[in-house]
């Protein structure tokens, strides 16, 4: 079958299965135009938590298929892709997190959203990349750990210098392949071009940025900026909304290695598969489920800005 045979049928057996089909902002093009929504990791599970429908069809990688799982206990959450995980993630394990709290007793673990269901039920609040500074100005502890991201963490940890920020050596080897000479060619090549950058990447590429965000928070930058062009310092699957939402503004990808192989993995054929077969379907088991999805509703109990 060709592209066009497999939207449809992937349409029609969603329609069939009353499953809702959502996509990262890192996906393939072809796998976020068929979704019916598109977005973070956090935002797309709580998407899932809300719907009325029964199935989820998370194309994105396990942790997010795990915290849809977490706050949506009822419905079944599949995840086309098993082998689709996330380095960072696996980066911390429960039992060395339990470890790192007893070298800091009394400090408060924050832990990005980007981390296994066991780490987050071993956490006092999660955060996204969008709400992590908030999430850490809302808290009483003097000292937190962050994990697992070492990036996230010291980006917070220069928005609250009132605190004492400890970051586990965690990191997202996409973001961390960008190289500041990259980017500063890219400035020059495009000097009229504003650089966009995720927390993600690292301090010294974050020095050189014009505005740090989320991705979420990259689309609503490129929307409203007068600005026409932009060079973006984050996987390059945020392209395909990108263009369609700003179709008289430029995009430039500063290096061709922001690629993420697990984002990648999810294709066409998977989804209709997992449709027909209803699998590989992801389940967090309760006790764990219980402790993390406390971790997550503090975390969404921190007002925005």
């Amino acid at each position: 079958m060709d592209q066009e045979q497999l939207k449809q049928q992937i349409k029609q057996l969603a329609g069939e299965r009353n499953a809702l089909l959502i996509a990262h902002n890192y996906q393939r093009d072809e796998v976020q135009e068929i979704a019916e929504i598109t977005g973070d990791s956090l935002a797309l599970s709580m998407a899932a938590a809300n719907t009325g429908k029964q199935v989820i069809v998370f194309c994105g990688v396990h942790f997010m298929a795990e915290s849809a799982a977490i706050l949506a206990p009822e419905k079944t959450v599949l995840l086309p892709r098993a082998d689709a995980g996330c380095p960072m993630a696996d980066m911390i394990t429960a039992e060395q997190l339990r470890a790192f709290k007893a070298e800091h007793p009394g400090a408060t673990v924050v832990t990005y959203v980007n981390s296994s269901a066991a780490v987050k039920a071993e956490s006092d609040i999660c955060c996204t990349s969008s709400n992590a500074v908030n999430v850490a100005r809302s808290l009483d502890s003097d000292t937190l750990l962050m994990v697992p991201d070492r990036n996230l963490g010291r980006y917070i940890a220069g928005h609250v210098p009132e605190k004492d920020c400890i970051c586990w050596d965690g990191f997202c080897p996409t973001h961390d392949r960008l190289k500041v000479e990259e980017v500063k060619q890219a400035k020059a090549e495009h000097p009229d071009a504003l650089f966009m950058a995720h927390p993600e990447c690292t301090p010294e590429i974050l020095e050189l940025a014009d505005h740090i965000c989320s991705t979420s928070g990259m689309y609503e930058f490129a929307r409203r900026s007068p600005v026409r062009k932009f060079i973006v310092g984050t996987e390059n699957g945020i392209l395909w909304r990108l263009k369609i939402d700003n179709p008289e503004k430029e995009f430039i990808m500063p290096s061709q290695a922001l690629v993420c192989p697990n984002m990648k993995l999810t294709s066409l054929e998977d989804i209709l598969l997992c449709l027909q077969t209803l699998e590989p379907r992801i389940r967090v088991a309760a006790d764990i489920r219980e402790k993390a999805k406390r971790s997550l509703d503090r975390m969404l109990a921190v007002p925005r800005d």
